[in-house]
């Protein structure tokens, strides 16, 4: 294909892939928040809350290698589309259910297995397709667009969300879901997912090298990539303690807080106007030059946010103030999120191999998820016995500590030499110049 042609197919792709997830995006932010609501208001309990959590978790985690797997090997376009259509057929089901017998928790709890399946391998497998959907000099923009249609779509759903719970019906949230997943799969068979494909001859499902030899193999590539390992054990250990936030923040601000289902939707939309604000920055930037290095700042002040979540609780304040203090934090989380995410994703695009990229982001969710469930089994205990504030806070410093062992100096010098010989440089030439 010519060359100008393959960019104006690439520049089709970027803007394709950002709408397409906008738009599955919203329906899916809209059913969790229905759903949420629906469980915390019908149980008020943060154990069930905890519970829909780790059933979104658990088959993510026991999945990911198999998506990464089949990702490697089979065709990158047709498991995104069949895991979307896989996406409305559930969604359909919980509809029908609905109608005819009523919506339980059972009936959610299986629904949310369902699409963390779906979405698991959607998931891997597009990001695993990056660099065979857009050029190399505009990854960094493809990252941040879809950020930036995930958080478009996290600004308006909560507050949809919102405004329409109460007012309308449960099936209403599902048919909308169920119509965004739709418009979506058009969108992605429009693709083309080896447009800029680097791989070697692509693994042909003939072949004779078992699923657990390729998973192997998989690890065996992870183990000459040091800095990624780094990274892989960072999120394993990271996503454990943020549990503290996945389950202490809701129930915070609906059981204890007793906040409007209105303003709960305008905190959650902070976050995401946080999250598009910092995704527009880097879309329009040039390439970050120390990714880990800016993730670990991102991430310590990650953890000092979420140290403050639970201040209302040690500080009496009125209404209006709590509720224009979460919106300011969940601003500024959002931000750190993307700030975090986005320069580890593109560094991690163009340092490993195309056919290694299946399993490879596959086993980087698998840790990333491995001790999540049991945090929402922990967390949704503790919320259950303990004060919050004091949840929060020990999570909070324990998140920090690990961030400064592992992401320590000599792992940042390791990741990124020559921003320690810009530093002898220009010590140098400050030294000379005092001379």
């Amino acid at each position: 294909m010519d060359a100008v042609l393959k960019r104006k197919k690439a520049t089709y792709h970027l803007w394709t892939f950002a709408i397409s997830k906008l738009i599955s995006s919203f329906g899916a932010q809209v059913y969790t928040f229905a759903i949420s609501f629906y469980i915390l208001q019908t149980t008020g309990s943060a154990t069930s809350f905890a519970t829909n959590l780790i059933c979104n978790l658990l088959p993510r985690a026991l999945a990911a290698p198999f998506a990464g797997y089949v990702a490697d090997r089979y065709s990158r376009k047709a498991i995104v589309i069949i895991s979307q259509l896989a996406t409305t057929a559930a969604i359909g089901g919980l509809l029908f259910v609905t109608l005819t017998i009523g919506l339980s928790l059972p009936a959610i709890f299986t629904t949310t297995c369902l699409l963390s399946l779906t979405s698991t391998f959607s998931t891997v497998t597009f990001t695993s397709s990056v660099t065979g959907l857009v050029d190399e000099e505009r990854i960094q923009r493809a990252m941040s667009l879809n950020q930036m249609s995930m958080s478009f779509a996290a600004i308006g759903s909560p507050a949809v969300g919102g405004l329409l719970y109460g007012v309308v019906s449960m099936p209403v949230f599902l048919i909308m879901y169920m119509s965004a997943s739709t418009i979506a799969v058009i969108l992605e068979s429009t693709m083309n997912f080896k447009l800029f494909a680097k791989q070697k001859e692509m693994v042909n499902a003939e072949e004779n090298e078992s699923m657990w030899q390729s998973m192997k193999a998989g690890l065996s590539y992870l183990k000459l990539k040091s800095v990624i390992m780094t990274i892989i054990w960072i999120s394993l250990l990271i996503n454990f303690f943020f549990g503290a936030f996945e389950v202490g923040y809701s129930y915070i601000l609906i059981e204890k807080m007793k906040m409007a289902s209105q303003h709960f939707g305008i905190t959650e939309g902070a976050f995401a106007a946080g999250m598009l604000l910092m995704s527009v920055y880097f879309s329009v930037r040039k390439e970050v030059a120390f990714p880990l290095l800016i993730s670990k700042r991102g991430i310590l002040t990650l953890g000092a946010l979420m140290g403050i979540v639970g201040f209302p609780l040690i500080v009496p304040l009125p209404y209006g103030l709590i509720f224009s203090f979460y919106v300011v934090l969940m601003f500024a989380f959002g931000a750190m999120v993307i700030m975090v995410n986005t320069p580890i994703q593109v560094m991690m695009q163009k340092q490993i191999e195309d056919e290694f990229k299946g399993r490879v982001f596959s086993i980087l969710e698998t840790m990333s998820l491995a001790l999540m469930p049991l945090a929402m089994v922990l967390y949704g205990f503790l919320y259950d016995i303990f004060p919050g504030q004091w949840i929060l806070l020990t999570s909070a410093a324990i998140l920090i500590a690990i961030v400064l062992v592992l992401a320590r100096p000599s792992v940042i010098r390791k990741a990124h030499p020559e921003l320690y010989g810009r530093k002898s440089a220009n010590t140098k030439a400050g030294l000379a110049s005092y001379k």
